[in-house]
């Protein structure tokens, strides 16, 4: 009896083990097939960054855009870069795997919960206290912000430092865009706006808003990265080594400088 217990229990062990081989096999070329293109999405309210192409809605166009397609020709698989609605809902899209990179995203540790980064970045962006004419405001360090009627765009960072002093110490309200954010500062419905200074002037001048100054004393000085959700089907070993190593290569050849360049261009244009 203990004997041919013992020969189920080998059998059973020696079954379960062939099936952990079996399966990783069986499951990667599925993953693979999976994996044909890549959906990529970002901030569509940050020129000269990435916005709403207006030929095509439904995707993105800028310098980040323009630096996924070389970015695709060095890795072989097909990336499209959509509109997939606001920055708060790209970020949700991202931590379900619905789409699986993100054109240009600031580091916080929450984000690195559901999406990995890769090192090289994209470009190195400033962020800024903006005020409309006659404004009380007088920034030069983060506490000559406290009492006043802040404002900026929904699920922003600047920097987990500054993140942190914000949510202790200062009244900075969110809303869903950066031109309804620069319409209320220029009604006085708020004291300051922080965002990127490039974007924000974009989007000033496209909405014919004027009077507004930003602080020469920046809030923070952050880098842009590359990426990858954490339930992408395609975020294997392989892939992450692939783009790692292409991005490198755009880096060293700065690739980013003069795709900016042509992108503030085709804003003015536009």
């Amino acid at each position: 009896m203990l004997h041919r217990s013992l020969r189920h229990g080998v059998c059973r062990l020696l079954l379960w083990a062939l099936l952990a081989c079996v399966w990783p096999a069986a499951i990667a070329p599925a993953a693979a097939a999976e994996c044909s293109r890549l959906v990529a999405s970002g901030n569509p309210e940050y020129p000269p960054y990435l916005w709403r192409d207006p030929a095509d809605p439904g995707h993105l166009i800028g310098a980040n855009a323009e630096l996924m397609k070389r970015l695709s020709a060095e890795i072989g698989l097909l990336i499209e870069v959509r509109y997939i609605g606001s920055w708060a809902r790209v970020q949700e899209e991202m931590k379900g795997g619905r789409i699986d990179l993100i054109a240009g995203a600031f580091l916080t540790t929450p984000r690195l919960e559901y999406m990995d980064y890769f090192l090289a970045t994209i470009a190195t962006t400033r962020s800024v206290v903006i005020t409309a004419q006659g404004s009380k405001v007088h920034f030069g360090k983060w506490s000559d912000l406290a009492g006043y009627r802040g404002l900026t765009v929904i699920n922003n960072s600047f920097g987990e430092e500054f993140d942190r002093y914000a949510a202790e110490h200062l009244k900075i309200a969110e809303v869903g865009k950066l031109e309804n954010a620069l319409q209320m500062l220029a009604g006085k419905r708020a004291d300051y706006l922080i965002y990127e200074d490039a974007p924000a002037r974009a989007f000033a001048a496209q909405a014919n808003i004027s009077g507004l100054t930003e602080a020469p004393e920046a809030i923070s000085n952050e880098n842009l990265y590359l990426t990858l959700s954490h339930r992408s089907p395609c975020n294997t070993p392989t892939l992450r080594g692939k783009i790692a190593k292409a991005m490198q290569k755009l880096a060293a050849e700065k690739v980013m400088e003069a795709l900016i360049a042509e992108a503030i261009e085709a804003w003015r244009k536009e």
